[in-house]
C-alpha cells in the first residue's frame, strides 16, 4: 500500500531560523521599544547569532520573541525585569527553557494568546513589504527540494508553523505545492492528535506510517500514546536539536536517528 510520511517543517524541511530570529527582533523592538533604545546593530547581530544556538528549545514561533528579550536582559543588567536573567547562560536556556518560559511570561505580563497573532502580524508585514527578503531569510536543507518533487511516498506536513508560511516557502524554494488537506499547521491541534487522525483515515489503511521530527520532546509525546505504536519515528540529526538530545534519542528503541542524505532517499 506504500508509505506515508508525516513531516515536521522547521528543522526538517526548512532552516527558517534566520527569518524567525530577524522577525523576533523586529517584534521585540515594537513590543518593548524602551528596552531597545540603546541597542546598536552589533548587539542585534549578537542576539541573532545566539538565537541560532538556542533555537532547539522553540516549539512554537512566538517563543522566539521571548528569547530575544531574555538574551537582551542577560547581556544588559540595567534593563533586567526578570528574576531569571542574572547569571543565566546560553546552556542554562537550553537546559531549562520549559521552566524559564512561564516565569518570564508572568513577570513580563505576556500571554501565548497575545503573542501568537502579534508574531504573525510582524511576519505578514515583512512578507507584504519585502517578499523576496522574507523568502531569502529561509533555506531548504540540501536535497529537500528534489526529494519532495520526486517523492513516491504520500506526504503530509505536520507543523506548529502557520500553514500559509510553509506553503509559500515550499512553492518559492522548492516549486512544490502540498494540497491544503495534507497541510496541518498552527491551530491544527497537538501533533499526536494529528497523527491519530491520519492513521484513522480509511485510505491510509495498510500503509507504512513514518513521522519525521527534529524535536525529541515531540517524539517522546508520541511514544506515550499506545494508539500511535504503529508509527515509525525518526529524529532528524540535521535539525534543531542538541548533541545531548541526539544521544538520548539513540538510547530509545522506538526512535531512529536519521541523516539528511538518508531522509532524502527515503522520500524518493
Amino acid at each position: 500500500m506504500g508509505d506515508l510520511y508525516a513531516l515536521d517543517f522547521d528543522g526538517v524541511l526548512c532552516d527558517s531560523c534566520g527569518e524567525s530570529s530577524l522577525s523576533a527582533v523586529k517584534a521585540a523592538k515594537i513590543r518593548w521599544p524602551h528596552l531597545f533604545e540603546s541597542v546598536d546593530s552589533a548587539m542585534e547581530n549578537w542576539i541573532v547569532d545566539q538565537m541560532h544556538v538556542v533555537r532547539p528549545v522553540v516549539e512554537t514561533g512566538y517563543e522566539n520573541i521571548l528569547l530575544v528579550r531574555l538574551l537582551l536582559e542577560v547581556q544588559i543588567p540595567s534593563i533586567r525585569k526578570s528574576s531569571v536573567a542574572d547569571g543565566l547562560t546560553i546552556d542554562g536556556i537550553l537546559e531549562n527553557w520549559s521552566k524559564l518560559k512561564p516565569v518570564i511570561m508572568d513577570e513580563w505580563d505576556q500571554t501565548k494568546e497575545d503573542l501568537i497573532p502579534f508574531f504573525e502580524k510582524i511576519r505578514d508585514e515583512w512578507m507584504e513589504t519585502d517578499l523576496l527578503g522574507w523568502i531569502g531569510a529561509n533555506r531548504l536543507y540540501p536535497g529537500i527540494a528534489d526529494a519532495l518533487r520526486f517523492a513516491s511516498s504520500k506526504i503530509y506536513i505536520v507543523t506548529t508553523k502557520p500553514s500559509r508560511y510553509a506553503d509559500a516557502l515550499l512553492r518559492e524554494l522548492a516549486g512544490v505545492t502540498i494540497p491544503s488537506d495534507r497541510m496541518y499547521g498552527l491551530g491544527s491541534g497537538p501533533k499526536v492528535e494529528v497523527l491519530k487522525k491520519l492513521q484513522k483515515q480509511p485510505e491510509h489503511g495498510g500503509m507504512k506510517l513514518h513521522f519525521v521530527e527534529d524535536r525529541l520532546a515531540t517524539l517522546k509525546n508520541v511514544i506515550k500514546e499506545p494508539e500511535l505504536n504503529g508509527w515509525n519515528l525518526y529524529l532528524g540529526k540535521w535539525g534543531y536539536n542538541t548533541p545531548k538530545e541526539r544521544d538520548e534519542a539513540g538510547n530509545i528503541p522506538r526512535i531512529h536517528l536519521l541523516e539528511l542524505s538518508d531522509f532524502s532517499s527515503k522520500l524518493k
